[in-house]
């Protein structure tokens, strides 16, 4: 049961990890646009950038050996339970939206806050692909609000 506890330990911390670095990052980024001041802007930007590799990744990674180690050990197939099933599915989906197209606007945003340190302003092209990174940021957080809700209440 020891091993149980390990991978819960490691599922839960990934978990915290990711949906907490989603959701505080969404916060402070709109927060540093609304500022209107493009070396806040490019500095949030940076931050997104960063914290997606240090923070979701690694939360990805241990969701991910935390929850199939408990399955592992517990006996459980992929499969089965149903609430298990779909919150595989809901994890994937909301992964393709992260990978295909917030990891892209994200780049092309780096790419461009990258010039308003040198003085340059923030463009219509920045703020639109700011819009569109919080709309599917909300969309791509609903799948892993319902995986979490999942994972607690088991349903049948």
């Amino acid at each position: 049961m020891t091993a149980y506890y390990i991978f819960q330990f490691l599922h839960t911390a990934g978990v915290i990890l990711l949906v907490g670095n989603i959701t505080v990052t969404a916060v402070w980024k709109v927060f540093a646009n609304r500022t209107q001041d493009p070396a806040i802007i490019a500095f949030g930007q940076r931050l997104v950038t960063g914290t997606d590799f240090g923070l979701t990744i690694p939360g990805i990674a241990l969701t991910m050996i935390g929850g199939y180690g408990a399955l592992w050990v517990m006996g459980y197939s992929v499969f089965e339970p149903a609430w298990l099933l779909w919150s595989q599915l809901l994890f994937v989906s909301a992964g393709i939206i992260w990978l295909f197209i917030l990891v892209p606007i994200q780049i092309k945003q780096a790419r461009i806050a990258s010039s308003f340190q040198e003085g340059g302003e923030v463009s219509q092209e920045y703020r639109d692909l700011s819009r569109r990174w919080i709309t599917w940021g909300l969309v791509s957080t609903v799948p892993l609000v319902i995986v979490l809700w999942l994972m607690i209440a088991k349903p049948a």
